[in-house]
């Protein structure tokens, strides 16, 4: 017998009790499914069995632990559905590409024919293994096992990605004789999964998932053509140097051809930054020119590198910080905690702005304010403009794209960008790697380096980050008139060595140690690739350091 505390109440199990089992005893006292457990802060999956006296905390799907073992489960069975459905080949041609909204793009690669019809014939057999409650097995394959078990069924993503694994042995799930790898946690069985939709979407399928704030509904699908369309650029960029996943890059690394490809990636970053810098000097009356992004998307490097190619076309870029025009603290929105709202459009002096801005186009001479962020006021130190023929603002700021900031000015006067680090590599075929673990590290590097904050101060905050991204910025990036992607496909492999030992100072119990665990599992699949072969001007080095540029 063991003896297990939940909720300050002890209980005793008999051997053989599963999570699950315990877990159907409490379920209905949580208002989502329990998804895993976490015995003495390890967590569990719920199909294991308890094996000695210990605490449990649960985690539902409105968790995000919860929601991503809810993810990696349903796409399993979506691979599932295309396996049965279609065959073997099929589904292992399918890549898990990206993801738009609450929709994961997957990619059968001209296996399977892209119809409604396909697509409901997918999602009626995963409806039907969701109705079975198919089990999810696991189990442990020493390295070289899983390597000559991926290699058998045509797995080569796989098979090189373990080829630079480190430790012994590899977690393999298995759904009706169907076998896959995923980094992370899965459910039980496949009635867990109860909400999903599969809709046909150009050469692929769109597998619909309910949000982590509404984890049991699945909103219809949102279409974001120009992002779609970046996104699309990239991964074809990634398969016509043949870089998709991180054991072709561990490949890359141990060739000793990783200097090359840092310099084919930046110059190809810079090609599109001077298109796009062509493209505003092409255009009559641009006098703005409005940049937008998620945190850490690299938009102070990329505002530079802008700037130079604006001057090499004959113009005079200005730097302009939408930040200097923050109301003063006082007068600063709170949320609903009380703490102040900085990231909402209230939070700036609008009306300021356009006065300031449409004065500066009708020609006159403008003294511009500086923010000072000690003092929580606002200042003017004899900063003045006036705009010439040829001179231009370069704006920066969270809510550039969004109308009702620069509502004053004739939209041929402004020129909006977005950008973003849109990650265009995955683990393997069916690991996709969010935008956002990505965009984390970068924050936690830069954070540590710049304002000597720690790692869990940065993954405690992150939360808040991203609702006011979904409140202020995604809603308008289809309102760009160009996108610009600022991952580099080598990125993750130099932000390694940084941002390792600021995760492993998160001690055991901090409310941010599952996060750090899952980050640490994450770049452990990475060789690391020394910053010093980074280009000083590279967006990479506005996180790690060493930029020329003040940022």
């Amino acid at each position: 017998m063991y003896k297990v505390t939940i909720k300050g109440e002890q209980k005793t199990y008999p051997q053989g009790t599963t999570y699950e089992q315990i877990v159907e005893e409490y379920q209905e006292e949580y208002g989502h499914l329990i998804a895993l457990v976490a015995a003495n802060d390890k967590i569990q999956e719920l199909f294991k069995k308890v094996k000695k006296d210990c605490t449990l905390k649960f985690f539902t799907f409105k968790d995000d632990v919860g929601h991503k073992t809810y993810m990696r489960t349903a796409t399993m069975l979506f691979l599932k559905g295309v396996y049965d459905c279609f065959g073997a080949d099929a589904a292992q041609s399918c890549r898990v590409d990206f993801a738009i909204g609450n929709g994961s793009f997957i990619n059968p690669r001209g296996q399977v024919e892209i119809t409604k019809e396909n697509a409901e014939k997918i999602k009626k057999r995963m409806l039907q293994l969701v109705e079975q409650k198919a089990p999810f097995m696991k189990k442990s394959y020493p390295v070289d096992d899983a390597i000559e078990l991926f290699a058998s069924k045509g797995m080569k993503d796989k098979e090189s990605l373990f080829r630079y694994r480190r430790s012994s042995t590899v977690n393999v799930y298995e759904i009706e004789g169907y076998y896959d790898y995923y980094y992370g946690y899965m459910l039980p069985n496949a009635g867990y999964v109860k909400w999903f939709d599969v809709i046909a979407y150009d050469d692929g399928f769109m597998l619909l998932l309910p949000t982590r704030k509404d984890p049991t509904t699945v909103k219809p699908f949102k279409e974001s053509k120009k992002l779609y369309e970046t996104l699309r650029d990239s991964e074809e960029w990634g398969h016509k140097i043949g870089l998709e996943t991180v054991g072709e890059l561990n490949e890359w690394i141990c060739n000793g051809s990783v200097s090359d490809l840092i310099l084919v990636q930046e110059a190809q970053q810079e090609r599109k930054i001077g298109e796009i810098a062509k493209d505003i000097a092409n255009r009559k009356g641009v006098k703005f020119v409005m940049i937008a992004g998620p945190s850490s998307s690299g938009k102070t490097s990329f505002s530079h590198r802008l700037s130079i190619q604006l001057r090499t076309l004959g113009k005079k870029p200005h730097p302009i910080a939408l930040d200097d025009y923050f109301v003063n603290r006082e007068l600063t929105p709170r949320d609903e905690n009380g703490d102040y709202d900085f990231e909402c459009l209230e939070a700036l002096d609008v009306g300021k702005f356009n006065e300031d801005m449409t004065l500066l186009l009708s020609g006159e001479r403008v003294e511009l304010p500086s923010f000072n962020f000690k003092t929580g006021q606002r200042e003017y130190n004899g900063h003045f403009m006036q705009l010439e023929k040829d001179d231009i603002l370069v704006i920066e700021g969270i809510h550039g794209l969004n109308e009702k900031l620069s509502y004053s000015l004739p939209n041929e006067s402004k020129y909006k960008i977005y950008i973003s680090a849109l990650t265009n590599i995955n683990v393997d075929e069916h690991n996709r790697i969010p935008t956002t673990d990505g965009r984390l590290l970068r924050r936690m590097v830069r954070d540590a380096r710049t304002r000597g904050a720690d790692a869990a101060r940065t993954i405690g905050m992150w939360p808040s980050v991203r609702r006011g991204e979904e409140q202020n910025i995604f809603p308008y990036q289809e309102e760009a008139d160009a996108m610009f992607n600022s991952v580099l496909i080598y990125e993750l492999a130099v932000l390694k060595p940084f941002a390792e030992p600021l995760l492993f100072q998160i001690p055991k119990g901090a409310p941010q140690y599952y996060e750090a665990k899952r980050l640490l599992k994450f770049l452990d699949y990475f060789l690391s690739v020394p910053s010093e072969s980074l280009p000083n001007n590279s967006i990479c080095r506005e996180f790690v350091g060493g930029s020329c540029f003040r940022v």
